[in-house]
């Protein structure tokens, strides 16, 4: 069995079976790309929820994982040569976990793949994110409205991009990959939490909204997006 008591994390979060990969994590848009990918490869694995609403991502437990205080991270026991691994940032546990596998980081499209996991990472996630603050949550009381203008103007661009990408194809890259699955928790995100399909152009788009739909109907895309249950 494996021993994982070195990583203090544990002690807040025991592991039932430490001889699988554990995650610590909550179903936001970030949160769900690994659970969504776990899921899909079959790999498998343990969840524990991080309550943001107790700040659980600040206790010292958490920070020894991840010191930028961020979901999700897992630690995988049986990592390369068989030392356990810890790891943070999605799009790091997305190529990890496709290169551990084998799956769903096709060799023949390595690099288009990346481009457009890397798309999401400095572009979607962050612009979509500030749009929700804005358009949805605290930012939305600022009267000044030159903040939430300059996000929804490029969500709306990022959007024509990626809906151009997708002429012709049912998946960014060719086939689905984890490019698709770190993109569509944010575009699911933006239609059904920040309700801010009607100031971005959504409805103009050829081929987002069926993209969408077409993740969303995978079966371990539905059952991902619920994991780690919340209370």
């Amino acid at each position: 069995m494996s021993d994982l008591s070195q990583f203090p994390i544990t002690r807040r979060w025991p592991a039932a079976d430490p001889g699988v990969i554990q995650l610590y994590s909550l179903p936001t848009p970030n949160g769900v790309k690994v659970s969504i990918m776990l899921e899909e490869t079959g790999l498998p694995y343990e969840p524990h929820l991080v309550r943001f609403s107790e700040n659980d991502q600040m206790t010292p437990e958490f920070l020894s994982l991840n010191p930028n205080n961020k979901i999700p991270a897992i630690i995988d026991p049986n990592g390369p040569e068989g030392a356990p691994l810890p790891l943070f940032e999605s799009g790091a546990i997305l190529i990890y976990l496709a290169e551990k596998t084998g799956q769903l980081l096709p060799q023949a499209q390595r690099y288009e793949v990346l481009q457009w996991l890397m798309f999401q990472m400095g572009g979607i996630g962050p612009m979509f994110g500030q749009l929700g603050f804005f358009h949805k949550f605290a930012g939305s009381e600022i009267e000044d409205p030159r903040p939430k203008e300059r996000y929804r103007a490029e969500v709306e661009r990022l959007l024509k991009v990626l809906d151009g990408a997708l002429e012709g194809r049912d998946w960014i890259a060719g086939d689905y990959s984890i490019a698709d699955i770190a993109i569509c928790p944010w575009l699911r995100t933006l239609r059904e939490i920040y309700m801010a399909t009607e100031i971005t152009g959504w409805d103009d788009l050829k081929n987002v909204p069926a993209y969408l739909d077409r993740f969303l109907a995978r079966p371990a895309v539905q059952r991902g997006l619920d994991i780690p249950k919340r209370d």
